[in-house]
């Protein structure tokens, strides 16, 4: 197998004309050129070099791979340079996707003060819910997934780097004009007969099993995974709803009063990714961003 640090010789042989001079070049001893261009004439099965009187000569495959070892010793200094600058995080790519109240809340303070650390650093963003925000991670088509789960979720994300990020309660909604408005709490067992909106697949299954424990099967008129639309529909007077605080945030709700629930309900906001990409600079600095931006 041809080396690049053999190439490096050769061509430093072909422009000085001599090992002793190639040598002076590289900094190193005449045996050790020697030895490398024995060591490369191995690799090529042929005849590289020519002696003449004091002068090394090209053997024609020698005029070959010189010609050839500019073009791949430039693009391997281009790919040390690149990766060096990706280490360095002076430059790199991150591929995040996360679900749409992370998006608004989270992601933004993350981004940017990742940018303003590291600026070479650019980061591209898709919305999408868990799970299929997990499997756009082991896909290979994320390489941070911000994600969510409702109690243990067993050996879920076993395969996974998790960082986790902050606790989510879920609150009640209900219209201002609600019997429970004016009240800073309530059971879930009080909304046993009430019209309920209800979230994301995850959220809405989360809803049915913390009724059923409550004694009854909500009534869910309205299923949404778009929670400015949740807020919209509970201030229209049509139904009640539980929501993440983080979901309530980023919008201004109208028409509506909230209330905590008990028992009380929380979902974990975590941060995901691979065990290999977890050593990536690019990667690690956008968790450290996402762990201080849940701290605020």
């Amino acid at each position: 197998m041809i080396e690049a640090r053999h190439l490096r010789v050769l061509r430093a042989v072909a422009a000085t004309g001599s090992f002793s001079a190639a040598a002076r070049e590289l900094g190193c001893t005449q045996p050790a050129v020697s030895q490398q261009m024995k060591a490369l004439e191995t690799s090529a099965g042929t005849p590289l070099l020519i002696r003449t009187g004091r002068e090394m000569r090209l053997t024609q495959a020698g005029e070959v791979l010189v010609r050839h070892a500019s073009g791949i010793l430039a693009g391997l200094t281009a790919a040390e340079e690149e990766i060096a600058a990706i280490a360095g995080l002076r430059a790199g790519r991150v591929r995040l996707v996360s679900f749409p109240s992370g998006s608004s809340t989270l992601v933004p303070t993350a981004l940017a003060a990742l940018r303003a650390a590291h600026p070479g650093t650019r980061v591209s963003l898709v919305d999408a819910e868990p799970p299929r925000s997990v499997e756009m991670l082991r896909e290979g088509d994320c390489d941070v997934a911000l994600a969510f789960r409702y109690g243990t979720a067993g050996a879920e994300w076993d395969d996974l780097v998790v960082r986790p990020l902050l606790t989510d309660r879920l609150v009640g909604l209900v219209p201002e004009g609600h019997r429970l408005a004016g009240a800073e709490s309530a059971a879930i067992g009080d909304l046993t007969d009430e019209p309920w909106i209800a979230g994301c697949p995850r959220c809405r299954r989360q809803l049915v099993e913390v009724c059923e424990e409550a004694g009854f099967t909500p009534r869910i008129d309205f299923a949404t995974d778009d929670y400015p639309a949740v807020i919209g529909l509970v201030g229209a007077g049509l139904g009640v709803a539980v929501l993440p605080e983080l979901a309530l945030e980023s919008v201004r709700p109208k028409g509506v009063r909230t209330i905590a629930v008990t028992p009380p309900v929380a979902r974990e906001i975590v941060a995901l990714t691979l065990p290999d990409l977890s050593q990536v600079p690019a990667v690690a600095a956008t968790l450290d961003q996402l762990t201080l931006a849940a701290r605020r």
